[in-house]
């Protein structure tokens, strides 16, 4: 009995043993399966950004240069004898200075056009350039001419004694035409000084519609301002005949040229006047 005990307790004994080194080994397993599962979401961690990194995009420059060029269409600088940034004289308006000549198509036809800036209106105007010399469109006046308007200004106003109405268009149509002589004698005869009767309000309307053309363009010609340029006007109107000063005798002349002028006015108004009845 005692040797059966003693050999039922070793076997048990190396049972013990056993289980324990099994299970050791079960733990020392799970542990290394457990380890590489953990392992395994880091490794393809590490190796998604190296499998997804995009393809590399074409530089700016190449596509650039890969693109088609599109060439923009230069505008003309000059037509007929006229060029961009030159200060021209419109008839209507005086002097003004052309900015651009641009293209634009209207009803269907495509036009070239000036286009006109007259700073002191605050206005532009668009003229066809095939049309310049229909509307009276010119070049600034030469020194020479503006010296002669100048010396227009110290000769002896002529006023007719015809009515009123008549002579404003008659005004009204040098103003408009372009002409520096003609606008200067249009200043001359509608001056008054301060010893002469004042000016009505149309006369006055007149009277400074010729000076403001008339200034301009020589302000533009002499390189000078608008004011200067009046200034210089004012110092010729002021060396007329009528308006300087007079000896004795050039006032007795005056007034006996006056009087035949005066018949010579009234025999005019009396033809007149009949024509009107007529």
């Amino acid at each position: 009995m005692p040797e059966k005990t003693a050999k039922t307790a070793a076997k048990a004994s190396a049972a013990k043993t056993t289980l324990a080194k099994d299970s050791v080994a079960k733990d020392s397993v799970t542990k290394t399966v457990t380890a590489k599962a953990a392992a395994a979401p880091k490794a393809a961690k590490t190796a998604a950004p190296a499998a997804a990194a995009p393809a590399p995009v074409a530089k700016p420059a190449a596509a650039a240069a890969a693109a088609p060029r599109v060439e923009e269409k230069k505008l003309p600088t000059q037509r007929q004898g006229f060029k961009t940034n030159e200060f021209v004289v419109y008839p209507a308006h005086g002097v003004g200075q052309i900015l651009a000549i641009e293209e634009q198509e209207i009803a269907g036809a495509k036009l070239e056009l000036f286009v006109i800036n007259f700073i002191k209106d605050k206005m532009t105007l668009r003229v066809p350039t095939a049309k310049v010399a229909n509307v009276g469109m010119r070049k600034l006046s030469e020194p020479a001419l503006v010296k002669k308007a100048l010396e227009t200004l110290k000769g002896r106003a002529r006023v007719k004694r015809t009515m009123w109405s008549r002579r404003a268009q008659e005004y009204e149509a040098k103003i408009n035409s372009g002409d520096i002589v003609a606008i200067a004698e249009v200043v001359r005869d509608l001056y008054r000084s301060e010893s002469q009767p004042e000016q009505s309000y149309s006369e006055r309307q007149l009277y400074e519609a010729a000076l403001d053309r008339l200034s301009r363009e020589i302000a533009v010609v002499q390189h000078s301002t608008e004011t200067e340029a009046v200034k210089e006007i004012e110092t010729q109107l002021a060396k007329s005949p009528r308006r300087g000063a007079k000896t004795e005798a050039d006032a007795v002349a005056e007034g006996d040229a006056d009087a035949e002028g005066d018949a010579d006015d009234i025999d005019g108004d009396d033809t007149a006047v009949a024509d009107e009845a007529a």
